[in-house]
């Protein structure tokens, strides 16, 4: 028997284990050879066209990496459907084949092994994603610029409508008085300390690790002539030493890392005044703690950790703060990495040219990866609502939802 006929039968008793325990979809996968097998006998499907039975034999041995590596390099296609089909596919699949307890303890430890995170670390890993061309993100985000989760309160909003909305929302559960000092953590772009200085008459101090959105941050602040109320610092959240009446951090938990994350609640409650109040926004799974996927953890978000409730809500008990509301928003950032994507494939030609074919398809990938997480993985969103009075807040949830008149009261004053 050949090589070539070894590595097909072993192919084909691998996918025929596999299969037997995959039962939420099917992936049927062709060669140009005219092979064909099919992986599980679930009611979602998807197919791909590879190149040859190396190619399978290569994803067989790391397949959390190596399906993306396999993809960005061509050597597979979507077959009669499109990628974010397949990659839905994959994440049903994904979960029929996760481990159990002790497979997950492995995957914790090695995760942990991995999210260790010093200053110097912590700012090649924010450049390595951040720190692009701020056009190339301006040509796929809305048109304020939000890197984070839109909030679809009604429905068919347009992305820009989303993300003023997604700001009114946690603007709304910081609830604040006019001239309040707001500590941005993570402030991207810039996007919501603008609008709080704007709609609240707050004075926000937004801090991040990227240079180039700190550099777009400042000029936004300059042309809205908001630069005396809104001040952008390229800086550690573990290094200030200052308090605030309010903290808002969008998108940022996720690159703290889980070894990282009391020393963050820490930091939290430290720069917090006794009467103010911290909403944390993060991604989040509704598994137990794991690990972050191997392939975003190298080519996308590097130091990136998607937070359990379990372990954050462990972390966070020590240092007395007080959860006053939890959150989840479930396919919100399913809606979000939708529309980023269509966006993105609209100037799709104009980034092959600038960069490459391997880098749109490296970025398809994460997007289309991303979106069928929050569909059909264990995805979500959540807020963390945090202060240190419990009589801070309004005793229900009536405030988020009335008509916003601290805002108005604000713009006002």
């Amino acid at each position: 028997m050949n090589t070539t006929a070894v590595i097909v039968q072993a192919m084909q008793w691998l996918l025929d284990m596999l299969g037997r325990k995959i039962h939420r979809a099917a992936l049927t996968i062709e060669l140009d050879d005219g092979a064909r097998y099919v992986l599980g006998d679930g009611a979602q499907q998807a197919g791909i066209r590879a190149r040859d039975a190396s190619v399978l034999r290569r994803v067989a041995l790391d397949p959390k990496m190596r399906f993306g590596e396999a993809y960005v390099a061509g050597l597979w296609e979507p077959a009669d459907c499109a990628l974010i089909d397949v990659l839905r596919v994959a994440a049903l699949i994904q979960q029929d084949l996760e481990p159990g307890r002790v497979g997950r303890e492995i995957t914790k430890l090695q995760g942990n092994l991995r999210q260790w995170d010093y200053g110097q670390l912590s700012r090649r890993n924010v450049s390595h994603h951040y720190d692009r061309p701020p056009a190339f993100y301006a040509s796929f985000l809305d048109a304020d610029l939000h890197y984070s989760c839109a909030y679809f309160s009604e429905p068919d909003m347009s992305l820009e409508a989303a993300q003023q909305a997604k700001c009114a929302h946690i603007a709304r559960k910081l609830d604040l008085e006019p001239g309040a000092e707001v500590l941005d953590i993570g402030c991207g772009f810039g996007s919501m300390a603008l609008f709080l200085a704007e709609q609240y008459n707050a004075r926000v101090t937004g801090i991040t690790l990227s240079q180039a959105q700190l550099a777009v941050a400042r000029e936004r602040a300059r042309e809205r002539g908001l630069d005396q109320r809104v001040q952008f610092e390229l800086l550690d959240y573990r290094t200030l030493d200052r308090d605030f009446d309010a903290i808002v951090s969008i998108g940022m938990f996720e690159h703290v890392g889980r070894p990282q994350f009391r020393t963050y609640f820490d930091q939290v409650r430290r720069c917090l005044k006794p009467h103010g109040t911290a909403l944390i926004h993060s991604i989040g799974r509704f598994s137990p703690p794991g690990r972050t996927n191997p392939w975003i953890a190298k080519y996308i978000f590097p130091g990136g950790y998607i937070p359990a409730l379990s372990e954050t809500a462990e972390a966070l008990e020590p240092h007395g703060l007080l959860s006053n509301d939890i959150e989840i928003w479930r396919l919100h950032y399913a809606k979000t990495l939708a529309a980023w994507r269509e966006r993105f494939a609209a100037v799709r030609p104009q980034w092959v040219e600038t960069y490459d074919e391997a880098f749109c398809r490296m970025w398809e990938f994460y997007l289309c990866g991303s979106q069928a997480s929050f569909e059909a993985g264990d995805m979500m969103v959540f807020h963390l609502q945090l202060t240190h009075d419990l009589e801070r807040l309004p005793l229900t949830r009536n405030y988020l939802y009335a008509p916003d008149e601290a805002a108005s009261k604000a713009s006002s004053a």
